[in-house]
């Protein structure tokens, strides 16, 4: 499908001097690069796959106020043991 995109002038010329470097044509590199971000759109985050991995274990599950995506919150927590 053709189509067309309005890109800030030193963009454009960013995405030239970059595909001109890599032997691709700016149609083939505008392409490459939206469907890298869709797939990183898609995917999910690093968060929430901890979230996914890190489950509370024996009876008394997580303390109130620990949330398991703030990984630096998580560190204080156990330091402080």
């Amino acid at each position: 499908m053709r189509t067309t995109i309005r890109l800030p002038d030193d963009l454009y010329r960013e995405v030239k001097v970059t595909a001109a470097g890599t032997g691709q044509s700016v149609t083939s590199l505008v392409e490459e690069a939206l469907r890298a971000a869709l797939i990183r759109e898609l995917e999910p985050s690093p968060a929430e796959r901890a979230v996914d991995r890190v489950r509370p274990v024996g009876t008394g599950g997580v303390l109130p106020g620990v949330d398991l995506t703030d990984s630096a919150q998580l560190l204080t927590s156990l330091e402080r043991g």
